[in-house]
C-alpha cells in the first residue's frame, strides 16, 4: 500500500474529529495507545482442537475474572441464576441485601446439581436426598444427621468462587488466589465513571447459539476491517479503516469507530443527508443546511436523553454517537458513552470447541423513576434467525450479516491446509493482543 493511499484510508483520525468537539472531551478519549505486536501467525488448532479447549479450561478460564450477570437480574434476597463455563456450574445469589455469592452448584453428599435454573429460594435443597444449605452457602440441614458422624457442620459449607462487582455487573473468578477485580479491570473504572453503568437498566438481553468457536466469534467484533465487505450498507455513516485501536495492559484493549463520519472509501461521494439516511432510513429527517450529520445527530441524542429524564448537555458528540468498544479479557466487551450501550459476552458452549454462545445486552440510561423493569432473556438456537430478536432494533440486520459469516469461518478453519491465521498489523491488533494474553495464561502451569 502506498503512503498516499494509506493516509487517505485512515483520515480523518478519531483525534482530529475530537479536535472540533464543542464540549470538553474526556481524558480517556484523548488517550491513544497504539502498539505494534508484530505479524506472527496463529494456529487454526486454537479454534478447532478439543485439547486446546481443555487447556483453556484448565489454565485460563480457571484464573480470569468473568462477568456473570447484572445485579438487577437478581434484585431480591434469594434471587439467583446460574453461570456455567465448561464443567463448572455456579449459583450466583443475592444472599443479603448488598451481598452476592457464587456457590458451586454441586451437592456435597452425592454430587447432584442443587439448582437446574435460576429463580428465588430461601435455601438450596438437594432434590435427591434433601441436604440443604443457606443462601450464604453454610450448612442448614442434613437428613438423618446421626448417620454422618464424619461431617463437621462448620466445615461443610458449599465451596465458593471469588465475587467482584463493578458498574452494576457481578463478576466471578474460580481462582481463590486471584488478584482484586479492580486491578484486573485496569483503566475501565476510570474511563467509564462519567457514564454511570451502575445506574443503567437492561433493556434487551439476547443469547444466540452459533456453530463456531467462541474466539472466532468474538474476534468478528474486535475490528472494523470487515465492514467494507460484510456491512457495506453502513459505510456512509461509519468510519472503518480510520478506527482507533488502543492496547492497555494484558486484559484491556479498545477501539473507537466514529459514527456519522463516512468510511474513507465512500467519503467523497457521501454528504450529511446520505449519512443520516443510511442510519435511520431515507426521507425520515432532513439535515438542516450547513449542519454536519454528526452535529445534527448529536443534538438529537441529547434531546432524546433529556426526554428520558437525563441531562447530557455536556456530553461530546463522540460519547453520544461513536462505537467506543472495550474488551476485558477474555470475553466481556462493554461499549462506552451515553447511548443505549451494547455489552457483548462470548462463551464456549459446554465443552464443544465448534460452538459457542454470543450474548448481547443493551443498557439504557433513564431519569429517576422512569426506568423500566429489566428485560428478560431471549435464547436463540443455532437455527433461529437473529431477526427474531426485535428488541435489538437496527442491530438485527447487521448481526444477521455476521451470523452468515461465522459458521463458514469455523468450517474454513477446519478445512485449512496452511493451518494458520494471518492478521493485519494495525486493524486486527486487538485480536493479536487477545491471543498473546491467552498464550500467557496457557503457558502457566497449575
Amino acid at each position: 500500500m502506498s503512503e498516499n493511499l494509506e493516509a487517505s484510508e485512515t483520515r480523518p483520525s478519531v483525534q482530529e474529529v475530537l479536535d472540533v468537539e464543542r464540549n470538553a472531551v474526556p481524558k480517556s478519549l484523548r488517550e491513544t495507545r497504539p502498539l505494534d505486536l508484530g505479524t506472527g501467525t496463529i494456529g487454526t488448532e486454537q479454534y478447532t482442537s478439543r485439547a486446546h479447549h481443555d487447556l483453556e479450561m484448565e489454565r485460563m478460564w480457571s484464573r480470569v475474572w468473568q462477568m456473570a450477570c447484572r445485579e438487577e437480574e437478581i434484585p431480591k434476597v434469594g434471587d439467583h441464576m446460574l453461570y456455567e463455563i465448561g464443567d463448572t456450574s455456579l449459583i450466583i445469589v443475592r444472599s443479603a441485601e448488598s451481598t452476592f455469592k457464587a456457590l458451586h452448584n454441586s451437592c456435597l453428599h452425592r454430587g447432584m446439581t442443587l439448582r437446574a435454573r435460576g429463580g428465588n429460594a430461601h435455601a438450596f435443597k438437594c432434590p435427591f436426598h434433601g441436604f440443604t444449605w443457606n443462601l450464604d452457602g453454610t450448612l442448614k440441614e442434613i437428613p438423618c444427621r446421626w448417620d454422618f458422624p464424619q461431617i463437621a457442620d462448620s466445615e461443610f459449607s458449599l465451596p465458593e468462587a471469588r465475587v467482584g462487582r463493578w458498574g452494576g455487573f457481578v463478576f466471578v473468578n474460580l481462582d481463590p488466589d486471584c488478584g482484586p477485580l479492580e486491578e484486573y479491570l485496569g483503566p475501565i473504572p476510570e474511563h467509564f465513571a462519567p457514564w454511570r453503568f451502575e445506574e443503567r437498566v437492561q433493556v434487551a438481553h439476547v443469547q444466540k447459539h452459533i456453530p463456531a468457536n467462541w474466539k472466532a466469534v468474538s474476534e468478528a467484533f474486535m475490528e472494523s476491517f470487515h465492514v467494507r465487505t460484510t456491512h457495506p450498507q453502513i459505510m456512509p455513516y461509519l468510519a472503518d479503516t480510520n478506527t482507533q485501536y488502543d492496547v492497555y495492559d494484558d486484559h484491556v484493549n479498545r477501539m473507537i469507530s466514529m459514527m456519522l463520519v463516512p468510511s474513507p472509501h465512500v467519503a467523497e461521494k457521501t454528504n450529511a443527508q446520505q449519512s443520516v439516511d443510511a442510519i435511520i432510513g431515507p426521507g425520515v429527517i432532513a439535515v438542516p443546511e450547513g449542519r454536519t450529520a454528526r452535529e445534527f445527530m448529536g443534538e438529537m441524542w441529547r434531546s432524546t436523553l433529556k426526554e428520558s429524564g437525563y441531562d447530557a448537555s455536556d456530553a461530546t458528540d463522540s460519547e453520544l454517537l461513536d462505537a467506543i468498544q472495550y474488551l476485558v479479557f477474555p470475553n466481556f466487551s462493554p461499549w462506552g458513552g451515553y447511548q443505549r450501550n451494547i455489552v457483548y459476552r462470548f462463551l464456549p458452549s459446554g465443552n464443544d470447541p465448534d460452538s459457542c454462545i454470543m450474548e448481547v445486552r443493551l443498557l439504557g440510561l433513564f431519569g429517576e423513576g422512569q426506568a423500566p423493569e429489566p428485560a428478560k432473556l431471549r435464547v436463540l438456537g443455532p437455527d433461529d434467525d437473529i431477526m427474531e430478536a426485535t428488541e435489538l432494533g437496527a442491530l438485527c440486520p447487521i448481526f444477521k450479516q455476521d451470523m452468515a459469516n461465522l459458521p463458514r469461518v469455523q468450517q474454513g478453519l477446519r478445512a485449512s491446509r496452511s493451518r494458520t491465521v494471518n492478521l493485519a498489523q494495525h486493524q486486527e491488533v486487538r485480536i493479536r493482543h487477545f491471543h498473546q494474553t491467552l498464550e500467557k495464561y496457557l503457558a502457566r502451569e497449575a
